[in-house]
């Protein structure tokens, strides 16, 4: 039985960016190369800085845009080459929760009406059925019956994720990309939240795609995790691999820049130095080699494949070569 529900393979998606009248457009590679597989019931995150292309690869998976270059396919289906309706059909079964709560519910609808417009739009359900599957997934996300007739400012931060989350569950679908769903709430909150999507999954058999910058969040979430740089994948494999015997330079950094709640423990703190590059002019070779205190001539010249080492792939020249 194959229990892969996303495959991607050298996924990528560029942009023309207009530089004025009289200069030819330049291209920015927002995404440059991502492969990952996720499986039924399972957290892959995906780690990075700002700009690294994780949301964009959100983007991908949920269908808002297409891929520049590579294959995408979902539940059996490439969604590159995939008709309208197979599209559609697809879309139904991959939604998402994004960052800001209030921003992606409408402020003039009731959450009864959210919950119930994808029923609305997208199947034959009888408007008294609407109503009761939208009042039971209140009930799953742990809101009160009361709150159907509520508008979204009514409602704390976490009581409107709980909202988006419940959303983007109406329509039963199998993926769900949260793309930094916890990253604007208060830490208590934050638990809670984890908490619901933990027991969603385990209901559901829900995959989740969990995008982050929060290695402290996604220890406590994620079987796989995929460190990404510069719109490529730089470290790949279990969590438990990654977050114990990271390999890649830019992974131990980002690993020891999280805080440990224990007073006693202490571990070196990795500076990077400078700002991440531009992706309209990225560096040569290694993406990573300006900030990498290890880099050498190799490293500024040739592009590292992600090759195995351990349990991990990682794309660096040191690494394959033992230096590091």
């Amino acid at each position: 039985m194959n229990t892969t529900v996303v495959d991607a393979q050298n996924l990528a998606r560029h942009y023309e960016v207009s530089r004025g009248s009289f200069k030819k457009p330049v291209v920015l590679k927002a995404l440059d190369g991502a492969s990952f597989t996720l499986d039924i019931g399972k957290t892959l995150a995906v780690v990075g800085e700002s700009g690294c292309g994780k949301s964009t690869l959100a983007r991908l998976v949920t269908m808002i845009e297409p891929p520049t270059a590579g294959d995408l396919v979902i539940d059996g289906i490439d969604v590159v080459r995939a008709g309208a309706d197979e599209r559609r059909k697809l879309r139904a079964k991959v939604q998402i929760v994004f960052q800001n709560p209030y921003g992606s519910l409408n402020p003039r609808q009731k959450i009864g009406s959210t919950l119930e417009e994808p029923l609305k739009i997208n199947t034959d359900m009888a408007a008294p059925a609407r109503r009761a599957a939208a009042a039971a997934m209140l009930d799953q996300v742990g809101l009160r019956p009361e709150h159907y007739q509520r508008y979204p400012h009514m409602f704390s931060g976490g009581q409107r994720q709980r909202i988006a989350i419940a959303r983007a569950l109406m329509l039963n679908p199998s993926i769900l990309v949260l793309d930094e769903p916890v990253s604007a709430l208060d830490v208590s909150i934050q638990a809670q939240v984890l908490n619901i999507l933990a027991d969603l999954q385990d209901k559901m058999h829900l995959s989740y795609l969990f995008i982050s910058h929060d290695l402290a969040v996604v220890k406590h979430v994620a079987d796989d995790i995929m460190v990404m740089y510069l719109g490529r994948p730089v470290e790949t494999g279990s969590a438990a691999a990654i977050l114990e015997t990271p390999k890649h330079p830019y992974t131990k950094a980002l690993l020891s820049a999280t805080p440990i709640a224990d007073p006693a423990h202490r571990k070196e703190r990795i500076r990077l130095e400078g700002e991440l590059p531009s992706p309209i002019d990225p560096p040569s070779g290694c993406p990573f080699h300006p900030r990498c205190r290890y880099a050498e001539t190799r490293c500024r010249i040739e592009v590292p494949a992600e090759r195995a080492s351990g349990e991990q792939n990682v794309a660096c020249h040191g690494v394959e070569e033992g230096r590091i």
